[in-house]
């Protein structure tokens, strides 16, 4: 799970900037500058938690459990910045209601990780 959660980051880190790039881009001409903006607040969310899950992953290592910190930062992404993006590029109102789903995704996904911190019992050597 720990290689599978350090990818994932990797990977959305990657695409973040692959989107970051195409929206500066690639949609500047097609779509409104507040809609650009609003594809770019995915972007840089997306960007956040992949470095999450990168913290993540490196901290499953030491003993941390934050498996389900990650799950639900990735459907966050999945939900906030994936409705984000669909927004802005097809201007449909429809993906709206979606994104607060993610946003609860992601504060989850923190407050796990939060909790997970101060119970960790970590093995000190004297």
């Amino acid at each position: 799970m720990n290689k599978f959660i350090l990818a994932t980051g990797g990977i959305l880190c990657a695409l973040a900037v692959m989107l970051g790039a195409f929206a500066a881009h690639g949609l500047k001409s097609h779509i409104s500058p507040s809609m650009i903006t609003v594809f770019q607040t995915g972007v840089d969310y997306q960007f956040i938690h992949g470095l999450a899950l990168i913290l993540f992953g490196i901290l499953s290592h030491l003993g941390y459990r934050l498996k389900w910190a990650s799950i639900f930062a990735i459907l966050g992404v999945v939900f906030f910045s994936g409705s984000l993006y669909l927004l802005a590029t097809t201007g449909s109102k429809i993906f709206g209601p979606i994104t607060p789903i993610g946003g609860v995704c992601f504060i989850v996904s923190w407050l796990i990780f939060t909790i997970s911190v101060v119970k960790h019992q970590s093995v000190q050597t004297k």
